[in-house]
């Protein structure tokens, strides 16, 4: 069973991803970029691009992840990205914030499925390069998923990924095991499961139910980013090695101050980590409180270090 890494917008860039890469000496199958969204006749940003350069992710297995509901702009993004030397690119019909939705894209392009299709039509049609699709079951009812999997199966994906959640769930609510049972008998594409995978005993659970299907992967977003060593205790059924979190913090701390000017958005990044990583260790909340107000980065460190070093890890469930 391949193993992915979800895209989180913000977090998982290429520091990231080589940071976790070279510490955990990473059995990643795939990563997937936070998503490109390309405008009106315009070329991939300097961010973006930046992002996706094959040398600022040596030795990863990285798939640039779109977002839009145009297909010249989208058929453009492609051809730029080919250029760099990529086979596939992923698009994201799953984002369910409201701004991606407001603009008919992500999970909100669900709810237009004859656009969608035409959409998808154009995209296959014109491009020579492999597609995976990222999907939620549906914008407001999980009953929009029979006529959203009808449109997918016209079309030979590399993989479907699918979250089965509706764009309105966002992250709550329990996933429709229900509708992804429904793909695994119905799909004509190789499915990725996607889809609250927290401990050990969840990607077990979701593997021996659905891996005799056409199932051959597992994608795991947040977490992976609480506990950065799941990927080895589902392999090799490793615990969680603090050193090598403290390695990592430390290294990718190193890789923004080096890459961003002033401590104040270095800061900012370090603090969204622990928004999942918190959650690793137990009965930390009034230090990870002062780690939150924390102005500076000398007094972020103090506050980060101590949880790091003495706090108990909660690696399983």
């Amino acid at each position: 069973m391949k193993i992915y890494f979800a895209p989180l917008e913000g977090i998982t860039g290429f520091i990231f991803r080589n940071a976790y890469n070279d510490i955990f000496e990473s059995k990643i199958d795939k990563y997937f970029s936070p998503f490109i969204a390309p405008g009106i006749n315009q070329v991939l940003s300097r961010k973006e691009m930046r992002d996706i350069l094959p040398e600022n992710n040596c030795g990863i297995n990285l798939v640039p992840q779109l977002l839009g509901c145009r297909s010249t702009e989208m058929l453009m993004a492609i051809e730029q990205i080919k250029d760099l030397g990529y086979k596939e690119i992923n698009i994201n019909l799953g984002c369910p914030s409201g701004t991606v939705v407001a603009k008919k894209k992500g999970s909100g392009f669900l709810a237009y499925p004859d656009e969608l299709d035409a959409f998808l039509y154009e995209i296959f049609e014109k491009s020579d390069i492999d597609i995976s699709v990222k999907t939620r079951i549906g914008k407001d009812a999980p009953e929009e998923f029979y006529k959203i999997l009808d449109i997918y199966n016209k079309y030979q994906m590399s993989e479907l990924i699918i979250h089965p959640r509706i764009q309105k769930d966002f992250y709550k609510n329990h996933p429709n095991m229900e509708m992804f049972e429904y793909a695994t008998k119905n799909s004509k594409n190789t499915l990725c499961y996607n889809g609250d995978i927290v401990f050990l005993q969840d990607f077990a659970g979701i593997v021996s139910k659905y891996g005799e299907f056409n199932m051959n992967s597992v994608m795991i977003g947040r977490g992976l980013l609480r506990n950065y060593m799941l990927v080895d205790e589902i392999v090799e059924g490793k615990k969680v090695d603090r050193n090598k979190i403290i390695d990592f913090h430390q290294r990718i701390m190193s890789d923004y101050i080096k890459e961003m000017s002033g401590e104040r958005p270095v800061l900012f990044k370090m603090k969204e980590l622990w928004t999942y990583m918190g959650d690793l260790f137990l009965d930390c909340d009034k230090e990870l409180k002062k780690l939150r107000k924390a102005t500076k980065l000398a007094e972020y460190e103090i506050y980060a270090k101590n949880i790091l070093k003495n706090y108990e890890i909660n690696a399983t469930k």
